[in-house]
């Protein structure tokens, strides 16, 4: 080789470093059929009923939520399922609570200004 020649093609099928590496896992687990689309992680119903209703339920139900995708990542489907699961339930448990709270709320507001207005 002489000084400012390029060197030679490499082999063909040898990939040489030319070819860009081959994908990580090819969207396949373990050889399988290819993945299904994560589930629902209702994650808007866990915060409009962190807002809107209950705090302590919706915040549960905001940190499974966030769980869904990271654990459909790391390939644990049924973890996944599990914390879509308890992210929808605790949603509709916070929303009901706050529903509940709201009704007997009013309910007392009502009573007391009843007795207030008949004692008069």
């Amino acid at each position: 080789m002489s000084y400012g020649s390029t060197p030679p093609p490499p082999p063909p099928g040898s990939g040489g470093g030319y070819a860009a590496p081959p994908p990580v896992g090819g969207g396949m687990p373990y050889g399988g059929a290819p993945m299904s689309p994560p589930p629902q992680n209702n994650l808007v119903l866990a915060i409009l009923a962190t807002v809107l209703c209950c705090l302590p339920g919706g915040i549960y139900a905001i940190l499974q939520a966030n769980k869904v995708n990271t654990l459909w990542a790391q390939g644990d489907q049924a973890g996944a399922h599990k914390a879509a699961a308890d992210a929808k339930k605790w949603s509709i448990v916070s929303a009901v609570a706050g529903v509940v709270v709201a009704v007997l709320y009013f309910i007392f507001v009502f009573v007391i200004a009843a007795s207030g207005a008949s004692t008069r």
